[in-house]
């Protein structure tokens, strides 16, 4: 099982290109996979980065706890594009999400998962509340129909970071039809006092929540 840490932080509109080429430089002249990384994913929303960091093994028991050899300087190449999120930031390990759920089906992992990232707004100590209803719902036969391979729930602040991992192909099949579901209807009717879009404004549908990959790396050996 792939072991996920999420970061968060604000940026700047547009400058994607710009911080998803730091980052492609260092991934290919340093070697993340020596500290434990095998994967990589920056996201955007909004005005949002989400960092996806992808590791063999929890990094509280394999004590490879950097992302990058050269951590330092990327910080310095993106600070004037990707800025702390939190309103109590003091350190970078502020910048990391909380996990506070996660549901795993029993049996073989998919060989072939895609993964989503879904974004929104939460509701301060609510955390619990969430986590119960998709425990309830994940206990049902939900997650089944719609190929679901994991999922890993995360809060920062008044940020929600949703990891939805579907098989593939049971994904696309299923990617425009979320709303005729009775179930996943009343899944979101229980959300609504605790999960809100991120930008009311632009909320149009469940769509408006995904994030944009705009880089991906993935370690070769």
């Amino acid at each position: 099982m792939v072991f996920r840490n999420v970061i968060v932080c604000h940026m700047v509109p547009g400058s994607e290109n710009i911080v998803g080429d730091v980052f492609g430089y260092y991934d290919k002249t340093t070697r993340p996979q020596d500290l434990g990384v095998i994967g990589r994913i920056l996201l955007s929303h909004e005005d949002l980065y989400i960092h996806v960091i992808e590791r063999e093994q929890d990094p509280k028991v394999s004590g490879q706890t950097r992302g990058l050899p050269a951590f330092q300087k990327i910080a310095e190449a993106i600070a004037p594009y990707v800025t702390p999120y939190p309103r109590y930031w003091k350190n970078p390990s502020d910048s990391v999400a909380k996990e506070f759920y996660r549901w795993l089906p029993e049996g073989e992992a998919s060989a072939d998962p895609t993964l989503t990232v879904i974004i929104g707004r939460i509701k301060p100590g609510a955390e619990a509340d969430v986590a119960r209803i998709f425990a309830e719902s994940d206990a049902g036969s939900l997650p089944a129909e719609l190929g679901v391979t994991g999922r890993w729930l995360y809060s920062i602040d008044d940020v929600y970071v949703h990891l939805l991992e579907q098989d593939a192909a049971i994904a696309e099949a299923t990617r425009n039809n979320h709303d005729d579901k009775p179930v996943f209807a009343k899944i979101m009717e229980e959300l609504s006092p605790y999960i809100s879009p991120y930008n009311p404004d632009a909320w149009h549908g469940p769509q408006d929540a995904v994030a944009n990959v705009f880089y991906r790396w993935r370690a070769e050996d």
